[in-house]
């Protein structure tokens, strides 16, 4: 399958198209942005981890029934992946209090949330990504309250296979952003990617509260690590998936 010309160049990929209208190449770039882009900045090799970092994933909440836009892994850098029309939404699911939820509610860092919120925010830059409510959903006309309902349906079921999973690498998933799209059938898919860039993971294995950051607010925060913070999650991941 020929690779074709750049469709869309985000922060973090670059999807190309194919000779399949309904397929495209999406390639994982070592850019890395923080904060709304208004910090910008480039770990090394982050593309090659995230790309296997998230195909194994996909893979595995695709074996869990869940629905996603992965088809395969071609390279190092890039997958195949279904074309989809992205619902504006972004969709964050907490497990614990963390980042702006911490800034904007006064709960401590760490705190249990039970039940998980899943929360939306408008997938819009110039907008800083307000967070919304379902009526406000509603009156933008960013979706339809089924296509909401859907959606929270499978973050809770996505939310509750990478728990499990991550137990098993000694990884607490605290939050994790998702983004959903509808394929040329109008079915909802997971599309976008899963990995330290879109999810806070903290090392069950490291009791200091800098120490155990996995993810990219070692990038936000300046801690140092980065690269090897991500080749952790990557190796605890392989360890996992690797052939008895």
């Amino acid at each position: 399958m020929a690779e074709g010309p750049k469709r869309y160049e985000g922060k973090a990929k670059i999807l190309y198209g194919t000779d399949d209208p309904d397929v495209l190449i999406s390639y994982f770039k070592d850019d890395a942005t923080a904060f709304n882009a208004q910090k910008r900045g480039q770990i090394l090799e982050k593309g090659r981890m995230n790309c296997a970092i998230a195909s194994h994933l996909f893979q595995l909440l695709e074996s869990q029934g869940i629905p996603t836009h992965w088809i395969d892994t071609v390279s190092d850098r890039e997958m195949r992946v279904r074309a989809v029309t992205i619902v504006p939404l972004e969709v964050v699911v907490r497990n614990f209090a963390a980042g702006s939820l911490c800034q904007q509610t006064g709960l401590p860092l760490g705190t249990p949330l039970t039940p998980p919120l899943v929360e939306f925010y408008y997938k819009n830059d110039d907008l800083g990504d307000p967070l919304l409510t379902r009526d406000r959903i509603r009156a933008m006309q960013l979706a339809t309250d089924e296509t909401v309902e859907t959606i929270t349906q499978l973050a809770t079921a996505i939310n509750r296979h990478l728990i499990e999973f991550f137990q098993k690498c000694h990884i607490t998933l605290v939050d994790f952003k998702l983004e959903f799209g509808r394929d040329r059938h109008q079915q909802i898919v997971l599309a976008d990617e899963i990995s330290p860039d879109t999810c806070r993971l903290w090392d069950d294995m490291e009791t200091d509260t800098q120490n155990r950051i996995l993810d990219k607010d070692r990038f936000r925060q300046d801690l140092g690590n980065v690269e090897a913070a991500y080749q952790e999650v990557l190796n605890r991941i392989l360890a996992q998936v690797a052939p008895n």
